[in-house]
């Protein structure tokens, strides 16, 4: 890498790492590109030419977060022989990440805000279809390893994305066990349902 791409580089980091902490602390409506400026070091040119907005910046560090829950439960996957063990392995690390990642409430603040251009709704679009996509090759896995009735893995997968987005909702105000809690029986009803077993 030449000097001058190391510069670069070494500036578009300065300024996510300032505006992580930014939005960690005051959220994502009042942190502004002044903050991020002043807080950087930088001028706002940086911000434009690096990120071309705000919302761009935020979705930046949404994939960063993306990439680093993807390396760490690649890491945590190898320890659950089964995919039924994947799926609630994976539901209580989602759970455990969504009580602890700074960037929780402001990332709730920027998916609540109504506004956002054509290009980042397209960038959201994508980052959620890498979810379902997630979700159907660890299903898929299942109907291959015979744990799981061949099925409609492309309906199931977007019924789980579903689910846990649903419970990433509703489990922001509940204590860490009540939200474990929340989320194996979640994974629970999607595997084996709640009617009784016909007679």
């Amino acid at each position: 890498m030449n000097k001058k791409k190391q510069q670069t580089e070494q500036t578009k980091k300065k300024i996510a790492d300032a505006a992580r902490t930014l939005f960690a602390q005051k959220g994502y409506k009042a942190t502004s590109i002044e903050d991020i400026v002043n807080a950087a070091g930088c001028s706002a040119g940086n911000i434009y030419y690096h990120f071309k907005n705000k919302e761009g910046l935020f979705l930046y560090l949404l994939e960063d977060w993306n990439r680093e829950w993807d390396q760490t439960w690649l890491a945590k996957e190898k320890l659950y022989p089964t995919t039924v063990d994947k799926l609630f392995g994976m539901a209580e690390y989602l759970a455990l990440d969504q009580l602890s990642h700074p960037l929780t409430k402001a990332s709730d603040e920027f998916f609540n805000n109504s506004e956002k251009a054509p290009d980042v709704e397209e960038r959201i679009n994508n980052m959620v279809k890498g979810y379902i996509d997630f979700n159907q090759q660890l299903l898929q896995k299942g109907i291959d390893n015979q744990e799981f009735e061949i099925a409609d893995v492309s309906s199931l997968a977007i019924i789980l994305d579903s689910l846990l987005f649903g419970l990433n909702l509703h489990t922001r105000r509940m204590e860490r066990e009540e939200t474990l809690a929340a989320y194996r029986l979640a994974m629970r009803v999607f595997l084996h349902g709640i009617a009784k077993p016909a007679r």
